[in-house]
C-alpha cells in the first residue's frame, strides 16, 4: 500500500480519525496525508490533516491543496468563494509526488465518495481512477449503515475501483443490537472484509494514548493486530 484513499458514507463518519488510526498504525513508516479539499474552516484553523498529524504523530506530513470557508461540498464551496475548484488530476499528481517522498499516502475525502469537486461533476472516485488505487470506506456503525456502505461500495465496483475494505469509524463502548449486527453483516453486503472499527471518542484521547491503542483497532492490511471481523478492542 503506498496510495490509499479513503472516503466515507456520508459526511461526520469518522474519517479524520480512522485516517489518523491508519497513520499512527504506519508509525515505522514514512506517511503522508493530503487533504485535497477542506471546507468549513477559515483561513489558519487547523483542518483534517493537521488534525490527523497531531493524533497520529510526527512521522506524518500534512498537505492540503485548498481551502473553502463555508462548510459545503467542495465544488459548491468552491463557487460560492469565487475559488478554483480542485480537480481530480490536482489530487493524483500531489498524491503521486509525495509517494516518491513517503512510503504510505493517505487521501482523505471531503463527505461521501460521489461529492462533486468541481462543477463538471469530478468526485474523489475519479482521482482514484486517475491515480490506480484501492479504496478504504469509513462507515457509521448503527441502524442504516448496511444501505449506505452497500451503495457506496457498489459506486466503487461500477467503475472498476478496489476496495480495499470498510471500516467503523465510531464503535460505540456499548453497540446497541444493530450496531453488533452490522459488524457481521457488513462484510456480507457490501462484499468486502471489515478492516477495524475505531472506538467513539478516540480523537479526543491524548496523541499519545492514541497512538498506542492505533493498531488495536485496525486489521494487519492496515499495518493493525486486529484480526478481521473480530469486535473492536476497547
Amino acid at each position: 500500500m503506498t496510495i490509499l484513499v479513503v472516503t466515507g458514507t456520508d459526511t461526520e463518519v469518522g474519517k479524520t480519525v480512522v485516517t489518523a488510526a491508519v497513520a499512527a498504525a504506519r508509525r515505522d513508516l514514512r506517511v503522508a496525508v493530503l487533504k485535497p479539499a477542506q471546507t468549513g474552516l477559515a483561513a489558519g484553523e487547523p483542518g483534517d490533516a493537521a488534525e490527523v498529524a497531531r493524533l497520529a504523530g510526527g512521522h506524518v506530513t500534512a498537505v492540503e491543496l485548498a481551502r473553502f470557508p463555508e462548510p459545503l461540498a467542495p465544488a459548491t464551496a468552491a463557487r460560492r468563494a469565487g475559488l478554483p475548484p480542485v480537480r481530480p488530476y490536482e489530487i493524483a499528481e500531489a498524491a503521486e509526488k509525495l509517494a516518491t517522498e513517503h512510503d504510505v499516502v493517505l487521501v482523505e475525502g471531503a463527505g461521501g465518495l460521489l461529492v462533486r469537486f468541481d462543477d463538471g461533476g469530478s468526485t474523489l472516485a475519479d482521482a482514484a481512477r486517475l491515480l490506480a488505487v484501492p479504496v478504504l470506506v469509513v462507515a457509521r456503525a448503527g441502524l442504516g449503515t448496511l444501505n449506505a456502505t452497500a451503495l457506496t461500495t457498489e459506486a466503487l465496483r461500477a467503475r472498476r475501483l478496489d476496495c480495499l475494505g470498510v471500516v467503523v469509524g465510531s464503535m460505540p463502548a456499548e453497540p446497541d443490537l444493530a450496531a453488533r449486527c452490522n459488524l457481521t453483516d457488513l462484510p456480507v453486503v457490501t462484499g468486502v472484509p471489515l478492516l477495524g472499527a475505531v472506538p467513539t471518542g478516540a480523537g479526543a484521547l491524548a496523541p499519545a494514548d492514541f497512538r498506542a491503542a492505533s493498531r488495536s483497532w485496525l486489521s494487519a492490511e492496515l499495518g493493525g493486530s486486529r484480526p478481521v471481523g473480530r469486535e473492536p478492542v476497547g
